[in-house]
């Protein structure tokens, strides 16, 4: 029986290593994007030469009707939605007192209620077969705080909180809801930060080196799997030791 994820950002970073990890587990793929139109479709084309069924959608997560439509394409291309990925995601450095309403309202509106809708539009199809898998993506500072990026960590916290509220509201209807909480990660979001900063969170981590987008999306598909059957409402967090 085909099985069908839905990655939110996925064309790049975290997202892209989380399509192809799960594509590789035997999923078919429906792959979000927002931007980066071709890595998306490259993508696609990379897991298709695999032998494995994908498609790009574009969608803001941010916009309900527009992730309806996305849910709503990726049912009728490839059926209906058993594990939705919530990875999409956006951060703004800046000083507390710094921040804009136009930036606080788009970085929760992205991260938190992006999350949100995804999963208020797969939902319907999970809880009428009483069955289904949601993977939150977060942050340690999410769970830590983050100077200069008040806005970023707080939206991350809140995906703890709804990971962890739907894990209970669900687990009566056989859906398990699941969080991973990344530390450093090589990805676009951390080199933007600079050489220095980069080299400062390696010596910061106790492994002594960043991690990798496969590394969290090992944990996704771990999560995802029977193997985490009996796992709902948890945050695993990866990050090399950084938060222990």
């Amino acid at each position: 029986m085909k099985q069908v994820a839905l990655v939110t950002g996925a064309s790049r970073g975290i997202g892209r290593a989380t399509a192809a990890e799960l594509s590789g587990a035997g999923w078919a793929v429906c792959v979000n994007y927002l931007e980066h139109r071709e890595a998306a479709e490259e993508l696609v084309r990379q897991l298709r030469a695999g032998g494995r069924e994908a498609i790009a959608v574009r969608a803001d997560v941010a916009d309900r009707r527009a992730v309806d439509a996305m849910v709503r394409t990726a049912e009728t291309e490839l059926g209906p939605i058993e594990l939705l990925v919530n990875n999409a995601g956006i951060s703004r450095q800046g000083l507390f007192q710094d921040t804009d309403d136009e930036t606080w309202d788009r970085v929760l509106a992205v991260n938190l209620t992006g999350a949100r809708n995804a999963a208020r539009a797969v939902l319907p199809h999970m809880l009428s077969e009483k069955r289904g898998c949601i993977v939150n993506i977060s942050s340690i500072w999410g769970l830590r705080g983050a100077s200069c990026e008040v806005a970023y960590a707080c939206s991350k916290a809140a995906v703890i909180g709804l990971t962890r509220s739907l894990a209970l509201e669900l687990a009566p209807s056989g859906i398990r809801v699941n969080c991973v909480a990344p530390g450093c990660i090589e990805t676009d979001m951390v080199r933007a930060l600079g050489r220095e900063t980069r080299d400062m969170l390696v010596e910061e981590t106790p492994l002594g080196r960043l991690g990798t987008p496969e590394d969290i999306a090992h944990a996704v598909a771990f999560l995802a799997s029977s193997r985490a059957s009996f796992l709902t409402g948890q945050v695993l967090t990866a990050d090399g030791g950084f938060i222990v």
